[in-house]
């Protein structure tokens, strides 16, 4: 009798935890189509274009990475709830320098942009993996997965170079900083990311920690968001114009594009090609460092993991990014 109750109370669980992902999804669907249709439309009869476009860049970025935080937030609920700590630590080698590669490695089984990546990573910290090794995979996993390399190879047809110095400078990016967390970081820089508890498991567990990680993201999601549409209205795009002379100053600048645009992973290769009057270096760069570093995922990392360590880790993360982008570069390109 016992049994049958906790068989059915599991059931009720999962059949609630669907009903709530349909009919959310159904909701946030609803609401993303209808800010996007009366924001410019608001705007606009109330003669201020420019706030029409900074309605249509926000909720282009926003509803462009809900999806993909959606998919790192059920992923990282279904890590906390079903994966038991032992097997993640089986699962990477027990020495950082070695774990560092190998999660940097697995980033490319996740296809998903950086929105997916920070929860993901929170979770495996959550689970006993190494912050070194954590760190690694949530640079790695929006840079390096099958769907950002064959956007890449569609929006350079005929440059498959293009999509091995993309994938060598990243996954490089990510290794090396991983390493540098692993040698210099301190743990008073990282607020290790903290759930509360929940006492059931399994489904319960699962619809609890997917409840948490996607509204607390979620907010951050919207303020970087939010601060890429203001830097779009505000710079006009006549003074980018004036520095795609020098290639030095190329690859900074379309490096702190990457950074204010925040173009998700899958997409930016598109906006790289069309960037056809900069060098092959800086654009390389506009897409090793977009995925790592840009206003909304330092928002993520700043509320996952708190604001000590996002600013540290974002600052060394662009040097390393745009080091390593001119150096694949100047080999493959």
């Amino acid at each position: 009798m016992q049994n049958q109750r906790t068989v059915a109370d599991g059931l009720w669980v999962v059949v609630r935890a669907f009903v709530y992902a349909v009919l959310g999804g159904t909701a946030l669907i609803a609401v993303a189509t209808v800010v996007a249709v009366l924001g410019p439309t608001l705007a606009l009869d109330l003669y201020t274009p420019p706030v029409a476009a900074w309605w249509t860049v926000f909720t282009a970025i926003a509803v462009q990475g809900v999806p993909f935080l959606l998919l790192g937030t059920v992923v990282s609920a279904a890590i906390g709830a079903f994966v038991p700590e032992r097997v993640l630590k089986r699962l990477l080698p027990r020495t950082p320098a070695l774990a560092v590669p190998v999660a940097g490695v697995a980033g490319a089984v996740l296809p998903g942009c950086e929105c997916a990546s920070v929860p993901v990573a929170g979770s495996l910290m959550r689970r006993g993996v190494a912050p070194a090794a954590a760190l690694a995979f949530l640079l790695s996993a929006p840079a390096i997965n099958p769907v950002v390399l064959v956007a890449t190879s569609i929006a350079f047809p005929g440059r498959p170079e293009m999509v091995l110095a993309r994938l060598l400078a990243s996954l490089g990016t990510a290794v090396v900083m991983g390493w540098l967390w692993a040698r210099f970081g301190k743990e008073k820089w990282l607020r290790p990311p903290r759930r509360p508890a929940p006492h059931a498991t399994g489904a319960r567990a699962f619809l609890v920690g997917l409840q948490h990680d996607f509204l607390h993201a979620g907010g951050f999601l919207v303020l970087g968001a939010a601060a890429a549409a203001t830097f779009n209205i505000v710079v006009p795009r006549s003074v980018l114009d004036v520095f795609t002379g020098s290639p030095w100053v190329s690859v900074a600048l379309l490096a702190l594009l990457a950074v204010v645009l925040c173009v998700c992973s899958e997409a930016d290769a598109f906006v790289a090609a069309s960037l056809s009057a900069f060098p092959a270096t800086a654009r390389l760069a506009f897409m090793v460092v977009g995925p790592m570093v840009d206003l909304k995922l330092v928002a993520l990392q700043a509320g996952t993991f708190g604001r000590a360590f996002a600013v540290r880790f974002a600052s060394v993360t662009w040097v390393v990014a745009v080091t390593a982008s001119v150096l694949v570069g100047w080999w493959l390109l």
